[in-house]
């Protein structure tokens, strides 16, 4: 049991290390932020089924889809070169919140119904969060950042509950990063902006 357990901490050790580098990569548009989600995500993936958050566990086969589908976003140039970061109207939130919130009581229901996932509620509201989020950074949506505010508050107490002091280390660690990631994304943006004319 003591030597499955250190298993578990030196590989959550690395993902974490690994997660902080995605987001101080992305907070300053390098490419190099998706090679960092990748290998994070592969290591979550085994960790979050040890732990019996399923959706979790089920998000990290997504995760692993966006960084590629980020790193080709980023990568290849369009019309005017880079990916230019872009803004959500009221609209795009509307459905993006609503959605979020319909799949999560839908998702929770299922899992306390048929299985045996810990907190199936927190566990949902947090993996579908986090597919319009992630979707929302590869496309350089500005105000991912913001969701990811709550996402990842939220994801703390979810990683608390479960024993994985580190990842929810990683995620209050995330709430600085992303609120400057916000700060510089939006700088970026205004300069977009200004340029454009």
């Amino acid at each position: 049991m003591a030597a499955a357990w250190q298993w578990l901490a030196t590989w959550e050790a690395l993902a974490v290390l690994l997660g902080i580098a995605y987001l101080l990569l992305a907070a300053r548009e390098s490419l190099w932020c998706w090679y960092a989600a990748f290998a994070s995500t592969a290591i979550f993936l085994v960790l979050f089924w040890q732990v019996r958050l399923y959706l979790e566990s089920a998000l990290q086969v997504y995760y692993l889809g966006m960084a590629v589908y980020g790193w080709w976003q980023w990568k290849r140039p369009g019309e005017t070169g880079a990916l230019a970061i872009s803004r959500f109207g009221p609209r795009d939130h509307f459905f993006a919140i609503t959605g979020v919130l319909v799949l999560s009581v839908l998702s929770g229901a299922l899992l306390t119904r048929y299985t045996d996932a810990a907190l199936p509620y927190l566990d949902a509201f947090t993996t579908w969060g986090a597919i319009v989020t992630t979707w929302m950074v590869a496309r350089k949506i500005l105000e991912n950042w913001l969701y990811w505010i709550v996402v990842d508050g939220v994801s703390i107490v979810l990683y608390l509950d479960r024993g994985l002091k580190l990842t929810a280390a990683l995620f209050a660690a995330y709430l600085v990063i992303v609120t400057v990631g916000f700060f510089t994304w939006r700088r970026h943006y205004r300069a977009q902006v200004a340029i454009s004319g």
